[in-house]
């Protein structure tokens, strides 16, 4: 295992090895010496269907950082800088990752992340650094026209909440 910078500080590519045959294949998805400033206390694994939009969520307390691994179909993953003092604050880093693929996605403390469903459903696994914090979780709007975030559709599948609760950058950036 390696990883491998992104086009913004913080998030990175953490590249695997897989190991197939004619049975099927093995895939490793941590190593905690890879990133041995963070401890993954909690997983969480998501389910969607094609051309559902989850996020892009963000805990603003307890910050979590995540690493991203699709066990099943395909997604669009995002993860937005919202660290108010980094110099990429805004920009978002936007990848595609399926179960073939030999990289999971590290998403450090401070970045919104989201992601869209390609392929007919899928399945994503979480490990997170914090554990979830309702009262503190925010949302970013997923068509910030100041992100600009370039999705494959226009109009996604949304939760009430990713719909109509999700603040602007400039919204964000001025929360206490």
């Amino acid at each position: 295992m390696k990883l491998i910078k992104t086009k913004i500080s913080g998030p990175k590519l953490i590249k695997t090895k897989i190991f197939k045959d004619s049975r099927g294949f093995l895939k490793e998805t941590f190593r905690k010496n890879i990133l041995n400033d963070q401890d993954f206390p909690f997983d969480v694994m998501s389910y969607s269907k094609k051309n559902v939009l989850r996020g892009l969520h963000i805990q603003t307390k307890n910050a979590q950082a995540k690493i991203i691994t699709v066990t099943h179909g395909k997604i669009f993953d995002v993860a937005v800088d919202l660290r108010k003092k980094s110099n990429t604050f805004g920009k978002f880093v936007g990848i595609i990752i399926s179960d073939n693929d030999d990289f999971s996605f590290y998403i450090p403390e401070g970045f919104a992340h989201g992601f869209l469903c390609l392929s007919k459903e899928c399945t994503i696994n979480y490990k997170c650094s914090k554990y979830r914090d309702p009262k503190h979780e925010k949302t970013l709007s997923w068509n910030d026209q100041d992100v600009c975030v370039k999705w494959p559709i226009n109009k996604p599948i949304l939760s009430h909440k990713d719909k109509n609760l999700g603040l602007s950058l400039i919204e964000f950036f001025n929360l206490k």
